[in-house]
């Protein structure tokens, strides 16, 4: 929920400076979601690079080396994050990074079976981890519905 937060805020504060300053690109609410998009995946790349140890135990057990995994899946975020906002990389990036969200479901699915904590610290409610399993193609959607201006 703290993505989507992420991604809604962005979103308005780009469309919000959009109008203010008379900015049309930003008067456009798919290019202040695909903004909003970029930064959000960049972001939370760098959380899997700068604390993977906090993530690790999402796939531990499920898949060989979970380390090298929330690493490799950070540096990905990363680049496809930046790749929403390069014209002509957008459609590719878009592509990637719903791959990788697809790819990314079975751990969030063994987070709330197991009632393991969500990510971040936050508590292992069943409520929490559970909705989480719903926000992933409302994420799916955005990053779609963003690149097809």
């Amino acid at each position: 929920m703290a993505f989507l937060s992420g991604l809604c805020c962005i979103g308005l504060l780009m469309l919000g400076i959009g109008y203010v300053f008379h900015i049309p690109f930003l008067q456009v609410l798919q290019h202040d979601a695909r903004i909003a998009a970029a930064v959000m995946f960049m972001l939370i790349g760098y959380f899997h690079l700068a604390k993977p140890d906090k993530l690790t135990y999402m796939v531990e057990g499920m898949l060989p080396f979970p380390r090298l995994l929330v690493l490799g899946s950070g540096v990905l975020e990363i680049l496809l994050g930046a790749g929403l906002l390069i014209p002509g990389m957008q459609q590719y990036a878009a592509t990637g990074l719903i791959i990788l969200l697809v790819m990314m479901f079975p751990a969030n699915i063994r987070v709330a079976v197991k009632k393991l904590p969500a990510p971040g610290g936050l508590p292992a409610s069943s409520w929490y981890t559970s909705s989480r399993l719903l926000f992933q193609p409302v994420y799916i959607l955005w990053i779609w519905w963003a690149v097809h201006v």
